[in-house]
């Protein structure tokens, strides 16, 4: 393993990532980097759990959601097991998907099915929270080294800060245009109604209760042509 080199890359990789405007080019631009920085990694993607559900997010190849999706049926597998918040392992690797499993013994062979050699899971955290696992295939076995899973964990500690940083922004934008949505709509109701704003307020709370909707989605409604009339 050539360091010199990988630390230049990974210093251009983080300057790429903090050139992203958005979740998922971040997320795209740190599975991309697995598979050009880890020696061996054909394939890489993000899993996450969302109330015990997965999530697969910017996978580079179709095995990649393929593995996801099992993992998620069997509830078993290093990846699983890696974004599970309740886990203290951080890291996980199968070298050798041809081997008798002595680990996940549901999910390796069935693996190995898709075409998997060999694979490694990392958790995507920072201090505050636990985001989800990078993880990384390779289509031979024996293939990921303990200098693979150097470089791993160096990008997986790099690729959890842009990710955090990347959901916290885009929560920040969301949150400022719902402001402006519920304003907008606040101010519909206040001049068809001749209500104050308080009232607005209350008409627009009203209606989300009572039909079980997000105040946003009804705040959206009524910004539509003709929507404060219903």
């Amino acid at each position: 393993m050539d360091w010199r080199l990988f630390a230049r890359r990974m210093a251009s990789m983080a300057r790429d990532l903090l050139a992203e405007h958005t979740l998922d080019a971040t997320l795209q631009q740190i599975s991309r980097s697995a598979v050009e920085l880890v020696d061996g990694c054909d394939a890489s993607g993000i899993l996450v759990l969302s109330e015990g559900r997965v999530r697969s997010l910017a996978p580079t190849d179709e095995l990649v959601t393929d593995s996801d999706r099992l993992q998620g049926m069997l509830r078993e597998g290093p990846c699983f097991d890696a974004a599970r918040p309740d886990h203290p392992e951080r890291l996980f690797r199968i070298p050798d998907l041809t081997a008798p499993p002595e680990r996940w013994p549901h999910f390796v062979p069935r693996c190995r099915e898709l075409g998997v050699g060999s694979m490694m899971g990392f958790l995507l955290y920072t201090r505050e929270e636990e985001l989800g696992a990078l993880n990384m295939y390779s289509r031979k076995p024996g293939t990921f080294t303990e200098d693979s899973e150097t470089a791993g964990w160096l990008l997986a500690s790099h690729a959890a800060v842009a990710f955090a940083a990347a959901r916290t922004d885009e929560q920040m934008q969301e949150a400022i245009a719902t402001r402006h949505l519920i304003g907008e709509a606040m101010g519909i109701l206040m001049g068809r109604y001749h209500v104050t704003e308080d009232q607005a307020f209350d008409l627009l709370r009203t209606r989300s209760q009572r039909t079980n909707t997000k105040l946003r989605d009804v705040a959206r409604e009524i910004c539509r042509p003709g929507g404060a009339a219903r």
